[in-house]
């Protein structure tokens, strides 16, 4: 695991655009899948920042969706779907038809979450997935005692995070669904690549856990541990609790050129 540690939320941002943008120039249809809520938003800014400059061609780029609600009618504006077409889809260009998730309104729902995770691998897989992490150390929405092992699938939200995620619905933790689609952990490290990125003081404490406390399913996202080729970034605020931030900072500015994210 690599840990980068920036200044800030916006550093953070470039920091990633950059690797994706180096990801589709080696592999310009890759499959890149992308997390919503306000963490990465400063990745999308910077990809469409570049890709306005010329920087990167995203023509023939796919997107895959990490979550989605259950319950929410199609079109609701807080629906992942909505947020990823409004969020990533259009600012950076792409073909809605490029586009892939699971369906949170289908009425079968288990077999919605079969048919994504087999829609993910007929793809090819993921070549970079992006994850956010929650204060309670959760990645897409497997919450704590998720299976490490554990395949796209319904899982039940925590109070806590209904209760982070209020704000997008207005401030009322009611109008949060209870449901919701997610990659299984077993899922998500399939990916070729993870890329999770936390920025703020409220997610250092689970950045620490998850990056230098033991593998365990209270803490979903230190399965990225095992996985080959994972990067955490962080700026300050969220690398406070790193016990090894020095070392860190150390084996980042001595990291060559070469390598890239």
């Amino acid at each position: 695991m690599e840990v980068i540690i920036v200044q800030d939320a916006a550093a953070g941002g470039e920091t990633v655009a950059q690797g994706i943008a180096a990801l589709l120039r080696r592999t310009p249809a890759a499959l890149l899948g992308v997390a919503t809520g306000s963490t990465p938003l400063p990745v999308y800014q910077a990809l469409a920042s570049l890709v306005r400059a010329g920087g990167v061609d995203m023509s023939a780029a796919r997107i895959a969706q990490l979550d989605e609600y259950v319950g929410l009618p199609q079109g609701h504006p807080e629906s992942y779907r909505s947020v990823v077409l409004r969020e990533v889809v259009e600012p950076l260009g792409l073909d809605p038809a490029s586009f892939m998730g699971p369906d949170g309104s289908a009425e079968d729902v288990r077999a919605a979450c079969e048919a994504y995770d087999a829609a993910l691998a007929a793809a090819g897989g993921v070549d970079l997935q992006l994850l956010g992490i929650g204060t309670d150390g959760h990645i897409g929405f497997n919450e704590p005692c998720s299976s490490l092992a554990s395949r796209t699938r319904i899982k039940t939200l925590t109070e806590q995070t209904r209760a982070d995620n209020a704000r997008f619905f207005g401030g009322d933790i009611e109008q949060v669904p209870r449901h919701v689609i997610t990659q299984g952990i077993g899922t998500i490290l399939e990916a070729r690549h993870l890329v999770l990125l936390a920025t703020g003081e409220n997610k250092a404490d689970a950045v620490a856990r998850a990056v230098e406390g033991p593998v365990a399913s209270v803490v979903p996202a230190s399965a990225l541990q095992l996985h080959p080729h994972a990067t955490v970034v962080v700026d300050e605020a969220a690398a406070s609790k790193l016990r090894l931030a020095d070392y860190f900072r150390a084996t980042y500015a001595a990291k060559p050129a070469w390598q890239g994210l």
